[in-house]
């Protein structure tokens, strides 16, 4: 099953919504269960650099199966994943992208967040998913 045109308005309307409860402009980005972006969405006065970083973050959850600050803990000097941001062409493994999983628990997609704080990007992100619950 992949994440539907429904699914990720849903989503994306939590997110937002998140976004502008805190007051930070965000980029936000879903991805279906292949890595493809399915939804987009630059917040107006948004950082422009951040539209990357939340699709890659995106990506990055979808490509391991994990949020990507999980993936930041296991990159560091001397872990397990070190210097694995540099595969796939280019990862972010900081906090704001999550997977998005169904009610079988099966990952159909995963969202990415940038432009505040890594503690912002998951709040928006988390909220994004707890649309789904």
């Amino acid at each position: 099953m992949n994440i539907t045109s429904i699914e990720s308005e849903k989503i994306m309307e939590a997110a937002k919504a998140k976004a502008e409860e805190i007051g930070v402009p965000m980029n936000i980005a879903i991805v279906d269960e292949g890595a493809n972006l399915k939804l987009f969405l630059r917040m107006d006065e948004a950082l422009l650099g951040c539209a990357d970083i939340a699709i890659k973050k995106a990506k990055t959850a979808r490509f391991f199966n994990q949020d990507s600050g999980k993936i930041g803990k296991l990159s560091q000097p001397g872990g397990p994943l070190y210097n694995i941001e540099h595969s796939n062409g280019g990862l972010i493994t900081f906090a704001g992208g999550v997977v998005v999983k169904d009610d079988n628990n099966k990952i159909i997609g995963a969202i990415g967040v940038s432009g505040g704080s890594v503690e912002q990007d998951q709040m928006v992100a988390s909220a994004g998913i707890n649309a789904l619950k």
